[in-house]
This record gives structure tokens, sequence and C-alpha cells, in this order.
């Protein structure tokens, strides 16, 4: 599927000009979407949800997608996927702005990508793992092993608590 050049700014004005409780959805579906720089998604499928309150344009949506992740322990390319929801108010006036500081704009397009890039990042976890029983890199060798074992083992010694040990062994009793 090609993706437009503003795929997340939309136009909703027409739900401002009706009444309270009016909604309306908004479909996405890319089969890879750059968000940012720093961000890109494949297979994108999601569903916005704007409604009408007295406040201004309540926005609800679930998302998912899948992007390219280096695992923490083995550093192969995985594809991870990702879920999120957003709930937000984009408010008519200043008296109504919530925490999140979103005003409905004079021209009532709203661009969700900021907002896109955003919760998606709180998603990626912070040392991605390819599997669970991902057994990574070799210390002393750098082999990957999930593939071969090189027979190297790691001296319980090497820790830098090792000595702590020692002074737990001598410890009087009580």
């Amino acid at each position: 599927m090609n993706t437009p050049r503003k795929p997340f700014r939309l136009n909703v004005g027409f739900i401002v000009n009706n009444d309270v409780g009016f909604s309306t959805d908004f479909p996405f579906e890319f089969d890879k979407i750059k968000i940012s720089e720093d961000l890109v998604l494949h297979n994108f499928l999601g569903n916005a949800n704007i409604g009408r309150t007295p406040q201004g344009l309540l926005l609800t949506g679930q998302f998912e997608a899948s992007l390219k992740l280096e695992c923490a322990r083995c550093l192969r390319e995985f594809d991870q996927t990702i879920q999120w929801d957003i709930t937000e108010l984009f408010a008519f006036t200043e008296k109504s702005i919530t925490d999140s500081g979103l005003l409905l704009p004079d021209d009532a397009q709203i661009d969700l990508t900021p907002m896109m890039r955003d919760y998606a990042l709180l998603e990626v976890p912070i040392r991605p793992i390819c599997k669970p029983d991902c057994k990574g890199l070799c210390s002393t060798c750098g082999q990957d092993l999930n593939k071969k074992d090189c027979g190297h083992r790691t001296d319980s010694d090497d820790s830098p608590f090792s000595v702590l040990k020692e002074l737990l062994k001598n410890k009087p009793d009580a």
C-alpha cells in the first residue's frame, strides 16, 4: 500500500460542526510507514475514533505494528510487534485544555504523527530480546551460542562481587 505524504493529518472540521456525541472512525493500514527519522513501522494497523464532546474532540485509538530491533543478547535483528492505545482530548478553548496541552487548531487539521511516534516508542522494550531462551554471545570469543556452543565457560570468580563471598564465609556466627 502506498503511503501518502501526511497519513496521520486528519481534517476534523466536520466533527466540530456536529452535535455532542457524534463520532467517526479513521482506519489506518500500511505495509510500511516512516513515522520519523528514528522510527519505521511495518504491518501498521489501527483505528482512531474521534468524537465530539462539550470540551473538545476526544481521540481514542488502538494500534499495532512491527519494527526491526537488535537483540540485546545475540545482536541479531528481529521483528518485534508492539501495540498501543491512545486517549487524548483536543480542547476547543484554553480553559478546557488537559495535561497533554492539546488545543484544536483553527484550521481543524490535527496531525497525529508526533503522538503516534511518542506512544509507539514507549512500547519499544529497553532491552529487546529475540526469544525468551536466547543464549546470547560468548563473552570470550563472541560466538553466537544459539547457533553453536564454543566450549568456553564463564568463571564465577570473574565477578567483582566474588570477594564478598569470601567475607561471608569467614563471618563468625553470632
